[in-house]
């Protein structure tokens, strides 16, 4: 393709036979249909899914959809871009086909098969995984195909090893497909299924606890809160998820996979106590302040959740971090984790009188006044203003009198 177009177009002319009639730009993956006439496949399949039924150039109704690439003006192409490399024009890659039907049965029959060799079978999985990763429409066809049947047979199948090869690459392609809500409900009903999707979330392999948090999202996700309380009940499954967001080289995707996660599960007060137990309280609070803005709305979402159950008010209190911290977030992040934030710092000095002096002292009082004068949620500023009346007996009594700020605050006094 050329590097910078604009600036080339003068210097570079594209020969009128390498453009692609619709799009008029130099084709990367020249494809002809049964009218003889030669498009882009990117160009041509927009066309067809679009509604269009006949051919763009001759208007001909197109009684055949199939592309037949065009390889001879591919090589042509690809050399005359060699042959203008000092212009500037990079050479175009050379396209990887589209998978087919009868290649996809083909791969799904040999990767269940308990007649074929565990190498071959592997083999399949990991073609089947190449194809979906090329394209999105390789990937359609592969779902198509009630593929995820196949790969949750194949998955829970194995589950006497964590390390089984076969495990590793049918979950990786298993996270390239959402689940059904059947399927969530299948997979998070049986409690041996989701004890040993939990004990992969601490494999020693960084992929495979991407992949697991992945799925358990999915599975979670996809349920409603009473079988939440199911999943819950697992095994280790909330030790599995303190175990990514504490690990300070784990993937980004893992910590916000993670971070869904555990709020998710929260959202049912009993698996509150569970996650405390397994220590999310400290591993919250270690990881918020290197959240980005949605993983840390879900966070302070989490921690103001457990903070509605004693222990978990208990827990996060005794974090030296946690008062400056959410003091700090108030109108730094977004409207969101302001009301989350100002409401956990409601529900811990509402507990705490030594908690509301630490509260002042971090500088709340000032983060509260400007926070009901801005234009954060209503649900925010209520709870700025029950906490302002709580606080009122601990703030020094120069913080706001003398300030020039809230002079004319209409907030004080209650």
């Amino acid at each position: 393709m050329l590097g910078s177009l604009e600036p080339l177009e003068i210097a570079v002319q594209i020969p009128y036979h390498f453009r692609c009639p619709i799009s008029l730009d130099l084709m990367r993956d020249p494809v002809t249909v049964n009218t003889g006439h030669t498009y882009d496949r990117a160009n041509i399949d927009s066309w067809v899914a679009t509604g269009n039924t006949t051919c763009p150039v001759t208007r001909t109704p197109l009684s055949d959809f199939t592309l037949i690439p065009n390889h001879t003006l591919r090589r042509l192409i690809q050399d005359w871009c060699v042959a203008n490399r000092s212009l500037g024009v990079e050479r175009i890659p050379t396209p990887k086909q589209p998978a087919d039907s009868a290649l996809v049965r083909t791969l799904l029959t040999q990767a269940s098969s308990d007649s074929v060799s565990p190498e071959s079978r592997l083999s399949a999985l990991r073609r089947l995984r190449g194809l979906a990763r090329d394209s999105d429409k390789n990937r359609s066809l592969v779902s198509a195909h009630n593929n995820r049947d196949t790969l949750l047979s194949i998955f829970f199948s194995n589950m006497d090893s964590c390390s089984n090869g076969l495990t590793h690459e049918s979950l990786a392609l298993l996270v390239m497909f959402p689940l059904t809500e059947s399927e969530c409900a299948a997979v998070s009903s049986q409690p041996d299924q989701m004890a040993f999707l939990a004990s992969l979330l601490s494999h020693p392999s960084s992929e495979v606890r991407v992949n697991a948090v992945t799925l358990v999202e999915n599975v979670v996700a996809g349920t409603p809160l009473e079988i939440r309380a199911l999943i819950g009940n697992a095994d280790g499954i909330f030790e599995g998820i303190i175990v990514i967001l504490s690990n300070p080289l784990a993937y980004p995707k893992a910590i916000k996979m993670g971070i869904k996660v555990l709020f998710a599960l929260c959202l049912v007060k009993q698996n509150r106590h569970k996650a405390l137990s397994a220590g999310a309280a400290e591993a919250l609070i270690d990881r918020l302040a290197d959240l980005e803005k949605s993983d840390a709305e879900r966070g302070l979402a989490t921690i103001e959740l457990l903070c509605r159950v004693p222990a978990g008010c208990a827990a996060i209190a005794g974090h030296a971090l946690t008062v400056p911290l959410l003091v700090k977030i108030i109108l730094k992040i977004s409207d969101r984790a302001t009301e989350y934030a100002a409401g956990a710092m409601l529900t811990l000095c509402s507990a705490s009188e030594q908690l509301q002096r630490d509260a002042v002292a971090a500088g709340v009082v000032t983060q509260l006044l400007l926070l009901v004068q801005s234009g954060c949620t209503e649900r925010a500023k209520r709870k700025a203003l029950l906490l302002l009346k709580l606080l009122r007996a601990s703030w020094p009594d120069d913080s706001i009198s003398n300030s020039d700020d809230f002079a004319c605050c209409d907030v004080v006094p209650f």
